[in-house]
Formats: C-alpha cells, sequence, structure tokens
C-alpha cells in the first residue's frame, strides 16, 4: 500500500479496565504509519480504572477521550464520529482485539471493493470451558449465518462486523439511530444499502472477540438481541431477513405446539418429530463445531445453541407483543 490516508478510530467504551490494554494496545501497535491513525474514545462515564490504563499506555497521547453520559455505543458514536479527522472511520468495540494489520486491511478493502462499509469476521474466544462452546457456536450457522460469523470467503453482503467507511458517508447516510439500543449497526447498514451503497465483507480483516464467558450472560445477550430486532423492524419492516425470523418461529412452535401436541396424538408425533429434528440438527452441527474447538465439548455447544435461539426468540416475542403488531 503506497497511499496512507488518514484513519480516524473510534470506540464506545464504558468500565473497560479489564480489557482496554490489550485492546487499545493493539490499536496504537497497528503497522499503519502512526501519525495516520488518530483515535478517539466515546467513554460513557466508566467508574473503574478505564481511563487510568489508557493514560499509561505508550502512544496514549495520540487519543482523545471525550465523555458519553448516555453510556450507550450509539450515542457515543455519534459524539465521537463528527470530531474525527480522518478519511476514514473504523470503528472498534472495548472487548476486540485486532490483528496488527487491521487498519491497513480496512484501507485496502475500501480502495479493492469501493464499497461504503467493510468489515471482516468475528473470531469469538472463549477463556472458560463455557465460554469455548459459546465462541465455538458463534462459529456455526446453526446458530448465527451472517457471514461475518461463519464465511472465509469475501462477498459483498447485508452487515459486517463493526465496520470502516470513507467518511462521506455519514455525511450521506446520517449517524446512527440512537432510538436502538441494540441493532444500530445493523440499521447503518441497511440505510447505506438503501442510498444505493454496498457492504463489503473480507476475511481478510481480523479481529479476536472476547464474548460471554456463561449461559446466562449469553441468553441474556441474545434476549436483548431479539428485542432489538424488533425494534429495527418496525423502522424498516421490509428489511427483514429469514434467518432472522428462524428462532421466533422455533419458539412460537415449541409454545403452541405443546398444547396442541397433548390434544392431539397426531400432532403429538408431529410435535416430536420436530424436536427429534432440532435435536439432530444440533448435535451434527455441534459436532462439527467441535472439530475446531475439539475442548469446547459436544453437550456444551448443544446448550449454546438452544440459550441463542430460545433467548432470540423469547425477546423478540417479547417486544412484538409489549408493543403490539408491527
Amino acid at each position: 500500500m503506497t497511499d496512507h490516508p488518514l484513519v480516524s478510530i473510534v470506540m464506545p467504551i464504558r468500565n473497560e479496565e479489564a480489557f482496554i490494554a490489550r485492546c487499545l494496545g493493539a490499536v496504537l501497535a497497528q503497522d499503519y504509519p502512526p501519525e495516520k491513525i488518530e483515535v478517539l474514545i466515546a467513554d460513557g462515564m466508566s467508574e473503574d480504572h478505564t481511563r487510568a490504563i489508557i493514560a499509561a499506555l505508550p502512544g496514549a497521547d495520540r487519543v482523545r477521550i471525550i465523555d458519553n453520559p448516555d453510556r450507550l455505543q450509539s450515542p457515543g458514536l455519534n459524539r465521537i464520529i463528527p470530531l474525527a479527522r480522518g478519511d476514514i472511520i473504523i470503528r472498534l468495540d472495548g472487548h476486540t482485539i485486532v490483528e496488527p494489520d487491521y487498519v491497513a486491511q480496512c484501507v485496502q478493502a475500501l480502495a479493492d471493493s469501493g464499497a461504503d462499509n467493510v468489515g471482516g469476521a468475528m473470531d469469538p474466544v472463549g477463556t472458560t470451558p463455557i465460554g469455548r462452546a459459546i465462541a465455538a457456536a458463534g462459529k456455526s450457522r446453526f446458530a448465527v449465518p451472517s457471514a461475518f460469523h461463519v464465511s472465509s470467503q469475501a462477498q459483498y453482503t447485508d452487515t459486517v462486523y463493526l465496520g470502516a467507511w470513507p467518511r462521506g458517508v455519514f455525511e450521506q447516510v446520517g449517524l446512527y439511530n440512537t432510538a436502538l439500543a441494540i441493532n444500530e449497526d445493523y440499521e447503518l447498514n441497511y440505510r447505506i444499502r438503501q442510498s444505493g451503497g454496498t457492504i463489503y465483507f473480507s476475511p481478510a480483516i481480523r479481529a479476536r472477540y472476547y464474548g460471554r464467558q456463561t449461559f446466562q450472560a449469553l441468553a441474556r445477550q441474545y434476549y436483548r438481541y431479539g428485542r432489538g430486532k424488533v425494534q429495527m423492524l418496525r423502522l424498516h419492516p421490509e428489511s427483514v431477513r429469514p434467518r432472522q425470523l428462524a428462532a421466533p418461529l422455533f419458539v412460537a412452535g415449541l409454545v403452541i405446539g405443546l398444547p396442541l401436541a397433548l390434544a392431539s396424538p397426531l400432532l403429538g408425533v408431529l410435535y416430536a418429530v420436530g424436536l427429534g429434528s432440532y435435536a439432530g440438527l444440533s448435535l451434527l452441527f455441534a459436532r462439527l463445531a467441535s472439530r475446531r474447538a475439539p475442548n469446547a465439548g459436544v453437550g456444551r455447544i448443544m446448550l449454546a445453541f438452544l440459550t441463542i435461539h430460545l433467548a432470540w426468540g423469547l425477546g423478540f416475542w417479547r417486544e412484538l407483543l409489549r408493543s403490539g403488531p408491527m
């Protein structure tokens, strides 16, 4: 790469003392010219040692911290993106550790693809036995079939992990929708696509994500995702993809099918066949996932699948029933 445009890295964080040294350290150690990178952080009023840790890092003079009293990601991003001076804006999160060439790969992918947003694979990392199972499940098409979760092929797609944009994209389509606490990234990508832009996934853009390490935390996460998807679809009902309805239909089948199965022997057989089919597919995909993560455990991966599907579906129906049909 001979041309090195100025890059602004924007990060919304809050109480990240456990990860910020590794996360921001990886940013400040990029193989991209240091003078061509600025870092803007929207801190959601952290109550731990996050800011002190940042101040002690080598290269901290390249980091600017802005208060984010709203504490949520989208308002924080909307505070710092207008302050960015870069020709390219790259979003990162506090639980993500990027590879040394992350910035260079984002810049290259934007130049090669001509896309309005590029992103790479989210490589989940588990630090506990359950966390490793959750990470393995997250890379399976049975759990989350989005390209950035499962694909190794470069492609144009509907959304990507995090993102990198020419700054003019935000001038054209606007900033993040602060009415959405979840799915604000998908909603932004949808507006980009509706304006005629494209979203590009490049497997060369690599980052490790330290996600949930317990089933309880995973359930809370996907319950919020399910609720957030309904909020997103209220704004843009035409944006729905079949994969986004799989978990809600699964939960509806479980709930509605049980009394019908108890009332009719034939429906009872069909209900049992449906449960057996789900269990069989879960076992198959769990075994496939365990080949890439032999220490995760097939049973734990199956529980991760079930947690994701139930939590997403329940969150979806909770939000839909709470506020009425779309």
